[in-house]
């Protein structure tokens, strides 16, 4: 082969890479339902489609939601609600979930299943997510689709301590002991942890210590410890919690993330939108702990959703408004 030929091939593998690199970072959006002016579920499918958003999480496997995902081409992280996880630990039970949520929707792109949604460790309903996960699994396995969907569950980072620097961090003691098996499980599956990163609550809980430059990734410079925005440094204190259980190649997916625009401090349209674009560009790259990104991530939310109850924070986190609009102006890719 000359070295005409030789260059022009280096330069298409490049090229390639580079594409594939790009294609890998398009963020999702978590499409939460618990609202009362919503639009239809094919509308959402077809508001996703217009935006480019090629991928979404449901934190339910509502019909309606998944017959509109047919054939969208659409990457899915599927929830197993917290209230489900006790009568999955019935293999039974949970074959027959894979098999109506699941395999009856083949031309759906399921990526993962989320196995529960941030139980806290002292919640008895956390002893049945290993055994929902494993159920699970052997299931999908059952169905041969174990290469193309894979099992996990979405953590908070309330569970890590000792978060700064950020190399210090680990988990809680409650947290290690129910963690490490569910961190055993995903090393042999080769499945991702998910886990829901927030700088919002960590600066609204801490604004003494923590700048909203640092927070909405605007700040000039790296602090003492080598960082440049608050989202980096918890997500590399999780990282090193991992390390301290062995668990040193395993991946995290950010399965949400996301700032309020109204209900609390520092919650305004400005700030969310900075957030919100300044995240869909950062994580095209990578963190200081893990610095080949990109980090796969999924935005929360789609829509605001007004009968969601908690704080007044809690309604407000929509990229879109209920009437489709968007509330911020942003690419998704």
């Amino acid at each position: 082969m000359d070295k005409t030929s030789m260059t022009a091939i280096l330069f298409l593998l490049i090229g390639i890479f580079s594409f594939m690199q790009f294609a890998d970072a398009q963020v999702g959006v978590c499409y939460g339902r618990n609202g009362d002016n919503l639009p239809s579920q094919q509308q959402v499918i077809n508001l996703y489609k217009s935006n480019g958003i090629t991928r979404m999480r449901i934190y339910d496997p509502d019909q309606a939601t998944l017959q509109a995902l047919k054939g969208s081409n659409i990457e899915l992280i599927l929830d197993v609600p917290n209230d489900n996880l006790q009568s999955l630990t019935d293999s039974t039970t949970a074959t027959n979930w894979v098999n109506t949520n699941i395999k009856a929707f083949s031309d759906v792109k399921f990526k993962y299943i989320a196995v529960g949604n941030e139980v806290d460790p002292s919640d008895s309903n956390s002893q049945n997510i290993l055994p929902a996960m494993q159920n699970i699994q052997n299931a999908i396995n059952s169905a041969n689709l174990q290469s193309q969907i894979k099992v996990s569950t979405a953590i908070q980072t309330g569970l890590v301590t000792n978060s700064y620097p950020p190399s210090n961090g680990v988990f809680t003691d409650s947290a290690s002991n129910f963690i490490k098996p569910i961190v055993n499980f995903l090393v042999q599956n080769g499945a991702p942890l998910l886990v829901n990163v927030y700088p919002y609550f960590s600066y609204a809980q801490n604004q003494q210590s923590i700048s909203i430059q640092y927070a909405l990734f605007t700040q000039q410079g790296n602090n003492d410890v080598g960082y440049q925005n608050l989202f980096d440094a918890i997500l590399d204190s999780v990282y090193a919690a991992l390390e301290k259980l062995g668990a040193n190649n395993l991946n995290i997916v950010v399965s949400e993330s996301g700032w309020p625009s109204a209900g609390g401090v520092a919650a305004s349209v400005d700030n969310a939108g900075t957030y919100y674009k300044n995240l869909i560009n950062h994580v095209k790259g990578g963190t200081v702990k893990r610095p080949n990104g990109p980090i796969e991530t999924y935005l929360f939310a789609m829509f605001d959703e007004d009968l969601k109850t908690g704080d007044e924070t809690e309604k407000h986190f929509g990229v879109f408004n209920p009437d489709q609009s968007p509330k911020y102006q942003l690419s998704f890719n």
